[in-house]
């Protein structure tokens, strides 16, 4: 059963410009009681104005776990680490840990393996680092978070000991500016081996927020800043709004004492054994929906009928054994001019569980041709009326979409098409392809789009997990394609796709900036700030100061 957008919950917390995140707990299959999110709340109750500040550290706080470590797995994955660099890098860690050498000790250890590298390398492996390990760690709910400090016009900014390799990827995805980061002496664009200091950490981000606050005229009294480490508590007793998000058992203690509020996220992480079966559960549902529906196609001798019933069978299983549930905007155009050509933003693996709950019945789809060589699962979407294609031979893909219009002409099907073409890293909507579009026109059938808002909170690009989660979903009004002409076509993309970005809240214009370096440069020394070192600049910085 659906939920509205009408309901009390949902607008309580909705405003506009923004997505709001509602995560669930599910218990024995059972829905559901909202999680309450206090930071939020506080911010969508929070003054508004440009004076105000939200500062993020990054790991930990903005993703699970820590982007160093998945940056040496990948190195060493490569086989770009000798043995050793593993040896040093493990004792460093370790005396780190034990206390014997301080942060610095470890980024001069860690600046020694970069003298020589190339920095255009380095930046090259850190957006290949977020689309392969950093994005899918993305918390949703700070994100949100976020979005909400933005759409109040505060100042968001990140002020991280992380290196801007690591954060510019993420900054860029999440719409944020402006970083204060730790970085590695950089000259005529090659790492020399040593670190500017002073380093983004302790009192180095107090320095850096002070940097930011006298440039941009901010109030760190009231200004908000959120952490999972009690390394950051001079920071966090500088602000006015300490708020942890995820804390150490150092931090939580110490925000017990003082009366912070404190906030943790499952969303994301070490998912739990529940999560693995819950996800082989409702994977495997597939299988189980059809072979319920054999019975009907034995008796009725209809193909049809039979898809039909296991499509809505496994919509409903599948949803229901992961936690899934949805909150549906104008589900009447679901039905109003069927048949057509549903087209919706592909976010998650969830979306097929998502879009047959939704649609249910009458549906034929286009995927991949890889998948058809997938044992039992390509021959199951094949008998249920999937339609595979070779996304890298333009023409070989016009050709296998031709019975597609044969479907919805002869036999009423209406087909579910993702114009993106494939999965999205994060809710930011990709470049949309034509071949829904000319489907749809060839057929004479109007577009019916379906914007699914955060289907990446149940399971993001390359994560195999489903969790629980409400996923909101808007159903847009069917767009008439009887006037559509060859020469039209990309404008008619356009306004679709157009409709997308203003019900999911973006625009092109985040788009673009999203693909752009983000800003950034060490800290200044607050004592002689004459007599500092020079600090590097980031390929990053230069452009920026470049404009």
């Amino acid at each position: 059963m659906f939920r509205t957008a009408g309901c009390p919950t949902f607008a309580a917390l909705h405003e506009p410009g923004f997505a709001v995140i509602v995560v669930a707990i599910t218990v024995g299959g059972e829905m559901r009681v909202p999680r309450p999110q206090p930071h939020l709340d506080e911010v969508l109750n929070s003054e508004p104005g440009p004076h105000i500040a939200a500062l993020f550290d990054f790991d930990g706080t903005i993703i699970s776990g820590y982007s160093a470590t998945a940056m040496l797995r990948e190195k060493f994955q490569r086989r770009e680490m000798s043995v050793e660099e593993i040896a040093e890098t493990a004792q460093v860690i370790a005396q780190h840990s034990l206390g014997n050498i301080g942060f610095s000790g470890l980024m001069s250890a860690a600046a020694k393996f970069m003298k020589g590298v190339d920095e255009e390398s380095f930046v090259a492996f850190g957006d290949e680092l977020y689309e392969k390990h950093i994005a899918r760690k993305i918390y949703p709910e700070t994100r949100a978070i976020i979005e909400a400090h933005k759409a109040k016009g505060h100042r968001v900014a990140i002020i991280s000991s992380a290196t801007i390799y690591q954060i510019a990827p993420t900054a860029r995805d999440l719409g944020i500016t402006d970083i204060k980061c730790s970085a590695y002496e950089i000259e005529d664009g090659v790492f020399t081996g040593e670190i500017v200091r002073p380093l983004c950490f302790g009192e180095g981000k107090v320095i850096a927020a002070e940097e930011l606050a006298a440039d941009h005229g901010l109030d760190l009294d009231q200004s908000f800043f959120y952490s999972d480490s009690d390394d950051d508590i001079e920071l966090l007793e500088r602000v006015g709004k300490p708020r942890p998000l995820n804390p150490n058992l150092k931090l939580k203690a110490i925000a017990d004492e003082r009366g912070w509020p404190v906030q943790r996220f499952a969303s994301r992480g070490t998912p739990s054994w529940i999560d693995y079966t819950r996800t082989l559960y409702a994977t495997g549902s597939l299988v189980g929906a059809f072979a319920a529906g054999l019975p009907i196609w034995a008796l009725t001798r209809s193909q049809r009928e039979a898809v039909n019933f296991s499509m809505g069978l496994f919509g409903d299983f599948a949803t229901a054994i992961t936690g899934v549930e949805l909150e549906v905007e104008d589900e009447r155009h679901l039905w109003a001019s069927r048949p057509c050509v549903f087209v919706f933003n592909h976010q998650s693996k969830a979306d097929v569980m998502i879009l047959a709950k939704l649609i249910r019945r009458d549906m034929g789809g286009v995927g991949k041709k890889e998948i058809r060589d997938i044992p039992i699962l390509g021959k199951l979407m094949e008998w249920g009326g999937t339609v595979f294609i070779d996304r890298a031979d333009g023409k070989s893909a016009i050709r296998a979409m031709e019975p597609l219009v044969d479907a919805i002409r002869q036999d009423g099907k209406s087909i579910c098409i993702a114009p993106e073409g494939t999965r999205t890293l994060t809710p930011k909507l990709g470049p949309f392809k034509k071949g829904a579009f000319h489907l749809a026109m060839q057929a004479g059938v109007p577009i019916v789009p379906i914007v699914i808002h955060n289907a990446t909170d149940v399971a993001p690009k390359n994560e195999f997990v489903m969790r629980p989660a409400t996923v909101r979903v808007t159903v847009l009004p069917p767009v008439d394609t009887s006037r559509w002409s060859v020469k039209t076509i990309s404008e008619h993309v356009r306004e679709v796709r157009g409709m997308f970005l203003r019900t999911l809240g973006q625009s092109e214009d985040d788009a673009k900036e999203a693909a752009k370096p983000a800003k950034t440069a060490p800290v200044k020394s607050a004592a002689k700030p004459a007599a500092a070192p020079r600090p590097a600049r980031t390929r990053a910085a230069k452009k920026a100061a470049k404009g």
